[in-house]
């Protein structure tokens, strides 16, 4: 009868034993020198990564971004209670999703409070540090020019700025509604020419559109790859929004008299100021559809009897209008001292 044979079992190596038996099959594999080159290569590519990844968030912001938040009214807003600086610029975004420090809904009994509302030339975008926005120079300019007239006193001033990029009047108008004017002693509400035809609120961009992001990203690398190397992702809903029918303009210059009409029953003044195009200081002047909007809104602040500020003439009136802008919709530093004056010249009327 034939014996059983005793089999002896292979032990179960532990996990880094049986890492260490492969990475030693590597190096039997491959010559030293090779694993050693492949490694410090690796080492050095991290090493680098991380270099241009902290650099990308001290340097420029990036890995920060402005967040968005949907409403069902006002379409998006700034996601409130954020700070961050971007190419150097400070920003900061207060509860009620104003470019502005925190604030409470009733200002102080010595405090003269002033709203702001527009879109990107009142918000100031990325490229403006919080010192150098339109709201922020008005403030800085009104009690000089008040203090002329005897009218501050020892108060302070507030320019609260509610603004977003590509905000139109029927985003303002909803704010409005929404928050009311904190109790302002005026109301300035800052277009440019787009904004004649800019669309019914919608939160579509948020979250979809890389301009109105919802929520950080994992890297500052991965930001800079979807903003500048990635292409723009397409939202069909939102391209199909931009075909709106019917008299566009006249549905933006309806809120904006609704806007009047909300302010006028409080007795709080409004102020209406209008940043042209590029295009529109050339030689060229405005297209002819923008030039029949522009008519129909100066019927409207003369009919309503709204102090109303056109920079068209003033900027076109430069020797070289173009210094003015950092792109074909922006004013640029200089650009916005002389919005800022214009404002601060009507304001005086008002307060």
């Amino acid at each position: 009868m034939r014996q059983k044979q005793n089999v002896r079992a292979e032990p179960v190596r532990p996990y880094w034993s049986a890492l260490r038996y492969k990475l030693r099959s590597v190096y039997l594999a491959y010559p030293i020198n090779v694993v050693k080159f492949a490694l410090v290569t690796v080492a050095i590519a991290l090493g680098l990564l991380a270099i241009a990844e902290v650099g990308l968030r001290v340097l420029f912001g990036f890995g920060n971004p402005l967040l968005y938040i949907a409403d069902d009214r006002i379409g998006y807003l700034l996601a409130p209670n954020q700070r961050t600086r971007r190419f150097g610029n400070r920003i900061e975004i207060n509860s009620y999703s104003m470019r502005f420090e925190p604030i409470s809904p009733q200002p102080e009994a010595s405090t003269l409070r002033v709203l702001l509302l527009g879109d990107s030339i009142a918000s100031g975008g990325w490229w403006t540090d919080l010192e150098d926005t339109v709201s922020a120079r008005i403030a800085r300019l009104l009690p000089g020019k008040l203090g002329e007239f005897g009218e501050l006193g020892d108060g302070q001033i507030e320019v609260l700025n509610a603004s977003a990029n590509s905000w139109g009047p029927r985003n303002e108008l909803a704010y409005l509604e929404k928050f009311g004017y904190f109790h302002a002693r005026a109301v300035v509400v800052l277009i440019n020419t787009d904004d004649f035809f800019t669309i019914a609120p919608t939160s579509l961009p948020v979250g979809s559109d890389r301009n109105y992001p919802d929520r950080k990203p994992l890297l500052g690398l991965t930001e800079v790859i979807e903003r500048y190397v990635l292409p723009e992702p397409t939202i069909p809903e939102l391209d199909r929004l931009h075909q709106e029918k019917g008299d566009r303009v006249g549905k933006n210059l309806a809120a904006i008299e609704q806007i009047h009409a909300l302010l006028a029953a409080d007795g709080i003044p409004l102020i209406l100021a209008l940043s042209p195009l590029l295009r529109e200081v050339s030689p060229s002047g405005p297209k002819d559809y923008e030039l029949k909007a522009r008519d129909r809104l100066q019927t409207l602040v003369s009919t309503r009897n709204i102090p109303f500020i056109d920079f068209l003439p003033v900027f076109a009136a430069m020797e070289q209008p173009e210094l003015l802008y950092r792109d074909t919709i922006h004013p640029s530093a200089e650009g916005n001292r002389i919005l800022s004056d214009g404002i601060c010249q009507l304001l005086i009327t008002v307060l």
